[in-house]
């Protein structure tokens, strides 16, 4: 008996490109990039390519090879720009922390991120080889957020560093909990939607243009994610709750169709931010530095970070100083973190900066694309929602060290310094690659092994 045809797949008969020879090709340009880029570090700093460029460059490559090999041989159709883009990102970013490690050789980031790349490359191939169906996830909906709830709760009893509780230490080994538990909510809202899509679009009362379904339906989500908002801003990590909110607005948007959804988002993201800028001491100052970023320079007690940070863009002009022959490093604290994108501003210049943008922009529109391309409601919200956490987080960091917004503590995806952020980004690469495998394969051949089972949508 022929097996069902899955509903997320092409119609039979339909030969779809695998393309990993692009994907292979794209990975050797991601690799000499990142390696042209260490080396002219080198030549700008001290007049001689780097001892160790070649080891750099080996170490690199034979990362992204053994995951091509992994996505090669498990996940064929998957999107051939998905793996390239972040390798490229995750090299450059390796160039640009190495690059201010030369002018804080009491600070050394470089080698350690490196650890946490290859740590993240390596879960990125757990990932592909053992998540053969993105539909499996859906299972464990409750799981990851209790899961998710736990690593937001944890940080608590730590010592908080720089204000916020975010952080675990262990000894010299510390990892951010948050940055996991965004894709753990993501998973969630993301089953719920799904088993739940009907109810919220087209039951409750109905204000104007928009339906608000019964609580019954939208309170267990909603209580999820106020806890969540909640913890985070006991625990001062505002940036990740404007992330967790931005994620909840747009897949509830996505689940029903309801652009009201949004228009309520924005209201509410503009009251709690008021609210909280109001209050919040640490956070009420940054807002102040937001709307006069000079007013430090005109008291006479020299530029802050935010105005060193437009200093820096300023400086780089169209084409950039040249890696290696910016002075980003006057911002002084969290210039590898949360404001290295002002050293890419400064020594790639506006072009540079632009095509760093073209590349996160490709990375959400392929995410978006493969969920768009997928006829099972859990894979669409959960490809919409992995995509939606790398652009709300560019979003939020390039427009605090820009100045459009205030400054919340993020890690750029891939290029900052942060352990815990580079992994669970790869991990999101990893999740995509799977669902547009899902998405792009064809049919499998008709066999004789019976009736199968339908995917139930529920959530258990």
């Amino acid at each position: 008996m022929t097996a069902p045809p899955s509903p997320d797949a092409p119609p039979l008969g339909v030969r779809v490109p695998k393309r990993r020879g692009v994907e292979l090709s794209l990975l050797v340009g991601a690799v000499l990039l990142s390696v042209l880029g260490y080396a002219e570090v080198g030549l700008a700093r001290n007049g001689a390519v780097p001892p160790d460029a070649a080891r750099y460059g080996a170490g690199l490559g034979l990362l992204a090879l053994v995951a091509h090999l992994a996505v090669r041989f498990r996940a064929p159709y998957a999107d051939p720009l998905l793996l390239p883009i972040a390798v490229l990102l995750n090299g450059l970013g390796l160039v640009l922390i190495y690059r201010l490690d030369l002018e804080t050789p009491h600070d050394r980031a470089a080698a350690p991120q490196l650890v946490w790349s290859t740590l993240g490359v390596a879960l990125f191939i757990v990932v592909v080889l053992l998540l053969r169906d993105h539909r499996t996830l859906q299972g464990y909906a409750y799981v990851s957020v209790a899961a998710a709830l736990a690593l937001m709760i944890l940080p608590i009893f730590f010592p908080a560093v720089n204000g916020a509780r975010i952080w675990i230490r262990i000894g010299g080994l510390s990892f951010q909990p948050g940055e996991f538990a965004k894709i753990l909510l993501a998973v969630f809202f993301a089953a719920y939607l799904a088993a739940n899509r009907h109810a919220l679009a087209y039951t409750g009362r109905r204000f104007r243009q928009l339906r608000f379904p019964t609580w019954r339906v939208l309170g267990p989500i909603v209580a999820i994610w106020v806890l969540s908002v909640g913890v985070l801003v006991l625990e001062r990590d505002l940036g990740t709750s404007l992330l967790f909110f931005g994620l909840f607005v747009i897949m509830l948007y996505v689940a029903t169709g309801r652009t009201g959804w949004i228009a309520i988002g924005l209201v509410l993201a503009s009251a709690g931010a008021f609210l909280i800028g109001s209050v919040e001491p640490h956070v009420h100052s940054r807002v102040e530095d937001w709307l006069d970023p000079f007013a430090s320079i005109r008291a006479g007690e020299g530029p802050g970070q935010l105005a060193q940070s437009l200093f820096s863009f300023a400086a780089g002009g169209m084409l950039g100083t040249g890696l290696g022959l910016g002075h980003s490093v006057l911002i002084g604290f969290a210039t590898k973190s949360d404001f290295i994108l002002a050293t890419a501003g400064e020594e790639l210049g506006l072009l540079g900066l632009t095509a760093l943008f073209v590349l996160y922009a490709l990375l959400v529109g392929r995410g978006f694309q493969a969920g768009l391309s997928l006829r099972d409601a859990f894979g669409r919200l959960l490809a919409t929602g992995l995509a939606s956490i790398v652009a709300l987080q560019v979003f939020v960091i390039a427009g605090g060290v820009m100045g459009l917004i205030p400054l919340t503590g993020m890690a750029m995806p891939f290029l900052a310094q942060g352990g815990s952020s580079v992994v669970t980004n790869w991990m999101i690469v990893a999740l995509l690659i799977r669902v547009s495998d899902s998405a792009r394969a064809p049919l499998p051949e008709a066999a004789d092994t019976g009736p199968v089972a339908p995917v139930r949508e529920g959530v258990r």
